[in-house]
């Protein structure tokens, strides 16, 4: 079969044509305009022909502080992270992102998707952190919807009534620990885990294909 008679990935019927992907990022604060983005986790998803979501490749980098940037000591304390640490093998906010966005691009050309979502647990503070740092560091291709999320908090709400991500993945059965976790890539692939099952579940219980609206007639 060739590739212009080859059937479009599966993932393109789903979300809208959008390829979810799940981000967290470890920041030295919580105002994206001011505070440093230190470390930054993607999984990327994938699904296979049975219409099954699941995780994919995860790639992470550490990022340097910007010049300028203002460090919370509570925020650093909180994740653990020292951002003068030579054994972070951190590098510039344009690099990082670079070597983050170049991998998600590949994925939604090679899903015949449109663009990116982010999905991330309270994933406005995320997003907020990527664009912020992305127009600091004049990245015009930007893989992202620009303002769409999937918020795994909101879906954890409703599918188990718990919207902390260590207590959601408990109730879903998703082993969770917290010594490991305020990593970037343990919370974005125990996210990735959390938004797999709830999509998964749902699927399961006949919530997707949707059913088809016949089109109104005169």
């Amino acid at each position: 079969m060739t590739d212009e008679n080859k059937p479009p990935h599966p993932m393109s019927r789903r979300f809208r044509g959008f390829l979810p992907v799940v981000v967290d990022v470890e920041t030295a604060g919580f105002n994206p305009e001011r505070d440093a983005l230190l470390e930054v986790a993607a999984v990327i998803l994938t699904m296979d022909d049975d219409g099954w979501v699941r995780r994919a490749e995860t790639h992470v980098q550490q990022i340097d502080p910007f010049e300028g940037a203002n460090l919370e000591q509570s925020a650093l304390d909180f994740t653990g992270i020292d951002p003068w640490n030579p054994e972070r093998e951190a590098v510039p906010e344009r690099e990082g992102l670079s070597e983050i966005f170049s991998p998600i691009r590949k994925a939604v050309k090679n899903h015949d998707c449109k663009r990116a979502v982010l999905v991330g647990h309270n994933a406005t503070f995320d997003h907020n952190f990527i664009f912020a740092a992305a127009l600091r560091a004049d990245i015009r291709r930007n893989p992202f919807h620009p303002f769409s999320t999937f918020d795994t908090a909101t879906l954890a709400g409703l599918a188990y009534g718990h919207t902390v991500l260590a207590q959601a993945c408990k109730l879903a059965g998703i082993p969770f620990s917290n010594k490991e976790a305020h990593s970037a890539a343990y919370d974005a692939e125990k996210t990735a885990d959390l938004f797999c099952g709830i999509v998964n579940r749902w699927k399961e219980l006949g919530g997707f294909p949707p059913p088809v609206i016949p089109e109104e007639t005169e």
